[in-house]
């Protein structure tokens, strides 16, 4: 903060505030102007259509009443930020300081915690957001403060990193502006309007742990049935008795003028597979910027985009005055029900509320498409690849000819031997075999990743060392066991690193958004080789030069969906001490273990945790006036990983079906033994 120029704004007067006129949305200067940007977030259960909503969707005007949520008219509980959703749009400046005051109000003693997707927080590392990792959850009735000063321009979302709550509702847009001089692509728009940021998602007609419980046993699919635009959709038909007539909650509206260009920016808030292609009717789409970095504009018709992702595009509004479809057209799982979703461009001064032209009209036409989905290089003519792209932004590091670490990392569904989810010969997640309990797991390097007991960016000495893996410290196969374990790679602090992620491709036709936090990368090679590959097979390609990286002007992101049956190269510099998740930003695949911890830097270059920050993880009873035996741990592990390391070879340090359990019992108790004999020794001298 600068000084004089530092003002702090706060809605703490409001009861819900909605922070729509939030004094730090403004005009970024060219000088520094520091604001500190103060936010509070109360979070609560509610539900679609409730009281709040008066007779909506029969008076429309209802459905926009303060604490209305309407959604797609489909009556079901959601976890709603200041009764909105999207919660609350945080609009600031580069550098200022954003505070925001979490309350949880949730019911039941329901823990949570918010992650600020797209900022890397160095500095403020234990502002990340990731319960268990960076922080305990916060616990009903308490409140977090979150504080950080946004260091990185561009669109990004904050949203729950707990559990399943970011699928019911915990979400919102986190747009970092900066001055005009230092846009790339300020030249061609007019106008970059909160109005018009965009949240896509795939929707659930019901609370997202029900469907995952029912899929994980066998009961329900986990294809998507509703999408909702900016929180809104139509799904849910309601007759209106006294006119004969159907009708619908509102569609998403955004209004423009004629002969005027406007910065549109999308975020993806998806919960399940189901990339969304995003079109706009008689307008084309100039691309500019994706995940907060620009690269060099390019015009499509439509674009698709992953969970995760954000994609920014001009439109230039020089059609004839009217109302134009916005179309949502889910793919993936979304399109096994043929899953879509519309909102409407209105121009100023037309009367036209709904499109006159047929919601299916011109789907299906071919034309060219941004960030393809696995079959669209086959189905389209023309497809735009990242690695197509080219950044805005000066080579770094990351583009020399070699980087200092190389990361393989291969992911799938990987069938296991498990009675996790099973109960005697009735079987969930796969096949019914007698005495054979097969489920198909999301997997990294075949292995599940486990919830740490404590958060080890603050907590490390808390966890026991054994409960650490990778797949250079597993001594059981992997490829025949179900492993788990807190996957853990390490890197050192400022390496450049290159990750070669494999989607492999063997059970389902799957492109998993992977996002890192604490970093973006360079997207230096991406391609799909067949309907399925091997983790074998793209290291032989590598190693006869077959694969060609992009070592100039390489896109810049930190969510990256890899192509089913092939690979995605990034680069990264690891300039961020830490402890930061990567992992597929598919909710499902996410809470079920498709996930591993990078550790930037050893214990001693870690941040230093702020004072009276929260701690928890497991307890055991001592006796009064007993001492706790103290634990000896060794936290300096290899990363793991690398191309010298045998990825066929695996094994696990938790497996289903072992004596784990009870060798760890041995071990306190040898513990405490060890301990006890020191004290004896001690006495004697």
């Amino acid at each position: 903060m600068i000084g004089s120029l530092t003002r702090v704004y706060s809605g703490i007067s409001e009861k819900v505030p909605n922070y729509v006129d939030h004094p730090c949305f403004r005009k970024c200067p060219e000088k520094a102007d520091v604001m500190t940007c103060v936010y509070n977030f109360t979070v609560e259960y509610h539900y679609v259509l409730g009281v709040e909503c008066g007779t909506c969707p029969f008076n429309v005007t209802h459905c926009k009443k303060p604490g209305c949520i309407a959604a797609d008219g489909v009556g079901r509980s959601v976890i709603a930020v200041n009764r909105m959703i999207p919660g609350p749009g945080i609009h600031v400046c580069l550098g200022d300081v954003v505070v925001v005051n979490v309350h949880n109000a949730l019911d039941g003693a329901e823990g949570l915690s918010i992650h600020w997707h797209g900022l890397h927080l160095k500095g403020h590392q234990h502002m990340d957001g990731v319960t268990m990792v960076t922080q305990c959850p916060i616990a009903a009735r308490t409140t977090f403060q979150y504080r950080f000063p946004v260091k990185i321009p561009g669109t990004h979302f904050w949203h729950a990193h707990s559990g399943l709550q970011r699928g019911d509702g915990v979400f919102g847009s986190l747009i970092v502006r900066q001055a005009d001089s230092d846009e790339a692509h300020r030249r061609l728009y007019d106008e970059d309007l909160p109005e018009h940021t965009i949240h896509v998602q795939d929707w659930l007609l019901q609370p997202t742990v029900n469907r995952l419980a029912g899929h994980q046993h066998g009961v329900l699919d986990n294809n998507p049935q509703s999408i909702l635009i900016n929180g809104q959709g139509s799904f849910q038909s309601f007759m209106y008795s006294i006119a004969g007539q159907i009708r619908r909650t509102p569609h998403a509206e955004f209004s423009v003028s004629q002969n005027t260009s406007y910065r549109f920016r999308v975020i993806s808030n998806g919960v399940l597979n189901c990339p969304i292609r995003l079109s706009v009717d008689n307008h084309t789409l100039l691309m500019v910027a994706t995940d907060g970095a620009p690269f060099d504009s390019v015009e499509v018709k439509y674009f698709n985009i992953f969970a995760g992702e954000r994609y920014d595009f001009v439109l230039n509004a020089t059609s004839r005055v009217d109302s134009y479809w916005i179309r949502a057209k889910g793919l993936g799982n979304c399109g096994k029900k043929k899953v879509r979703e519309f909102a409407i461009l209105k121009y100023k001064g037309s009367n036209i509320t709904i499109p006159a032209v047929g919601r299916n009209v011109g789907e299906d036409s071919k034309e060219v498409v941004l960030n393809p989905v696995n079959d669209d290089v086959i189905d389209l003519d023309s497809v735009l690849l990242l690695t197509d792209l080219n950044s805005t932004l000066p080579d770094d590091v990351t583009m020399k000819e070699q980087p200092d670490i190389k990361l393989y990392v291969a992911m799938d569904f990987n069938s296991k031997v498990t009675r996790d989810l099973s109960h005697g010969d009735v079987l969930a997640m796969g096949h019914t075999m007698r005495g054979m309990h097969h489920a198909h797991f999301p997997q990294l390097n075949g292995i599940s990743f486990v919830t740490p007991p404590s958060p080890p960016l603050s907590q490390l000495r808390d966890i026991p060392e054994e409960l650490f893996c990778n797949a250079d410290t597993l001594k059981m196969n992997c490829s025949t066991h179900y492993c788990k374990c807190i996957h853990r790679l390490v890197v050192g602090v400022g390496a450049t690193v290159e990750m070669v992620i494999v989607d492999e491709g063997k059970m389902l036709n799957v492109s998993h958004p992977m996002h890192l936090h604490g970093h973006n990368f360079r997207v230096v090679a991406m391609d799909k080789l067949g309907a399925s590959t091997s983790m074998e097979e793209v290291k032989r390609l590598d190693r006869e030069g077959l694969i060609r990286r992009r070592l100039s002007r390489a896109v810049i992101k930190d969510t990256v969906a890899v192509p089913d049956g092939g690979y995605v190269v990034i680069r990264f510099v690891a300039d961020n001490p830490g402890m930061w998740l990567f992992h597929c930003h598919i909710a499902f695949h996410l809470v079920t273990g498709m996930q591993l911890l990078l550790q930037v830097g050893q214990p001693d270059q870690l941040p230093t945790t702020p004072a009276n920050f929260p701690r928890c993880g497991n307890w055991r009873y001592t006796e009064p006036g007993a001492t706790e035996p103290p634990r000896k741990n060794n936290h300096n592990g290899r990363h793991g990983g690398d191309d010298d390391g045998d990825s066929t070879r695996r094994s696990c340090a938790v497996c289903s079906g072992t004596s784990t359990g009870k060798r760890n019992d041995f071990l306190i108790l040898l513990g405490v033994g060890v301990w006890c004999f020191e004290q004896f020794l001690n006495r004697m001298r």
